[in-house]
């Protein structure tokens, strides 16, 4: 029988022991986990459904999918979600504590129908509770278009009462943000909204100046708590040529006064608007930018280099493989390109275009020197310090439910389909055709700065390489331990709610604003 020392036994012991502790010791979290919906209660998902009268062929805008917004709606010092939908009710989740969330639309009375498509959450009647405005827009008759604005009754429900303030808006709405523009000291808002037809030859300077009530922006101002729209008087544009698809406010030009930067899809360049500070603003994008995105997208503003100067990102839909790149439509060809600058366009490039202020009211492209210029049709970019080092990351949602810019579906089945149809002397089915177009799931992309002006891709390492087609998307402490938690709405698929698992020293504010605004929402 083979007998084994006290030595050895020792020996064996260690040579087990110590490896386990040195890998437990090394093993590293990733930065971020994605939770399960079972144990959060997080079930929201975005359900489209497709019909021959509701398509992307028939509403172009038909995939760009829903928001979310984190706020505090009953004062108990979590923060709770509230998702929009499409075809499915819009959501609110009260955050319970210890990641679990409670769905209370019905008992909140937030249940509604309509095409929603942006939220946001904002103290519009100054008591010191949140609301939520909720825009809407579709291939639905006005009455069935106009926005919402969910009044907070500080009892755990809401009243609809967006009437009452002047603020239901019939327009094709993408999203609002409200601001003090005045600095009067209540807030006013800025409502981003979009065109649903093209043109294709037109004197861009004749439709710039004319205003569409149901595609062009509007700025709405605060009147003792009626919202009045002085789009005109202040110099902001609303033409029917805008597809707006995001917004950003901030002082850009360090003046002390909010300005304001929208993007805008297809033909229509982005604004800048600087504040004069006498309730107008001057247009200046083709001073401050050499250029800027060309299908614009989601925008948002930070301080990637901590110099306390505002940045700004806007995310277009350039691939980033070049498989993607050759697979689906591309940028203008030349000669169209340098038809739309002849016609009075800015330059617009097809890429996410990342601008550092350069502290003289002009800003400089740094996207593609940084590695950030190419995250595939991306929705909604977000700036904000993901892993504690005191630098602002990015977070970019992406995704398209049918790739309908895929090359060989436009140059074969989709001419093909037409021609079959004209020479029966049929219509052709709308619908058949969507389902032919090709569908790619992309997974979301994160970059962490590096401190240089540069980020590296870190969507595997932190674990958020999960695909899906995503939409909007916010970042909130969820949990209270100092780190941004990042949710994520998604078509047809579970909302992506990711936990945060890093840490580090942090400092929690509570701004105590002004009667009329009393979140002290530009501080």
């Amino acid at each position: 029988m083979l007998r084994i020392r006290p030595f050895y036994k020792l020996f064996f012991f260690l040579l087990v022991l110590i490896p386990a502790i040195l890998s437990r010791a090394q093993y590293q979290p990733p930065q971020f986990n994605l939770t399960d919906a079972g144990l959060t209660g997080i079930s929201f998902s975005n359900d489209l459904q497709e019909d021959e009268e509701r398509n992307v062929l028939q509403y172009q805008y038909f995939y760009n999918g829903g928001g979310v917004c984190a706020g505090d709606v009953n004062n108990d010092g979590l923060c709770d979600l509230f998702f929009t939908g499409n075809d499915v009710s819009n959501r609110l989740y009260i955050n319970q504590g210890n990641w679990y969330f409670q769905d209370v639309t019905a008992k909140a009375g937030l249940t509604s129908a309509g095409w929603s498509t942006g939220a946001v959450m904002a103290d519009v009647n100054d008591d010191g509770w949140l609301d939520i405005y909720v825009c809407r827009s579709g291939k639905y008759d006005a009455e069935n278009r106009k926005n919402l604005l969910f009044i907070n009754q500080r009892n755990n429900t809401f009243k609809e009462e967006a009437a009452r303030y002047g603020l239901d808006d019939p327009a094709q709405s993408t999203m609002a943000a409200f601001f003090d523009y005045d600095r009067d000291g209540d807030l006013d808002m800025f409502l981003l909204n979009h065109s649903v037809t093209q043109y294709s030859n037109f004197n861009v300077a004749e439709l710039r100046s004319k205003r569409d009530p149901m595609a062009g922006n509007k700025l709405y101002r605060n009147d003792k708590g009626h919202f009045t729209d002085v789009s005109d008087a202040a110099g902001i544009y609303g033409n029917p040529i805008n597809f707006g698809l995001g917004v950003a406010i901030s002082d850009f030009n360090n003046d002390g006064w909010p300005d304001i930067y929208c993007t805008s899809d297809y033909q229509e360049q982005d604004y800048l608007y600087y504040n004069n500070g006498d309730g107008t603003f001057t247009q200046v994008m083709q001073y401050a930018m050499a250029h800027t995105s060309l299908f614009s997208m989601g925008t948002d503003w930070g301080d990637i280099n901590n110099d306390g100067l505002s940045d700004l990102i806007v995310a277009d839909m350039l691939p980033a493989s070049n498989k993607r790149q050759k697979m689906l439509k591309g940028p203008l060809k030349f000669d169209a390109y340098q038809l739309a600058v002849d016609y009075g366009f800015h330059h617009q490039l097809m890429r996410n275009t990342l601008q550092l202020n350069r502290a003289n009211g002009t800003f400089s492209d740094i996207g593609m020197m940084a590695g950030v210029a190419a995250t595939d049709w991306s929705w909604a970019p977000l700036l904000a310090d993901l892993d504690n080092d005191g630098w602002q990351d990015l977070f970019v949602t992406n995704g398209y439910l049918r790739d309908f810019t895929n090359m060989d579906f436009l140059k074969y089945t989709y001419n093909e389909e037409l021609d079959k149809a004209s020479s029966r002397g049929e219509e052709v089915d709308m619908l058949h055709l969507v389902h032919q177009m090709p569908s790619v799931k992309l997974p979301n992309a994160v970059y962490h700065n590096n401190h240089d002006l540069t980020f590296s891709n870190k969507t595997r390492s932190w674990d958020m390489n999960q695909p899906g087609f995503s939409n909007g998307a916010v970042y909130a402490d969820l949990d209270n331990d100092g780190d941004l938690d990042l949710v994520v709405n998604n078509l047809n698929d579970t909302a992506f709610v990711y936990r945060n698992n890093g840490g580090g020293g942090y400092l929690t504010f509570t701004f105590d604003g002004p009667a009329g605004n009393r979140f002290g929402v530009g501080t």
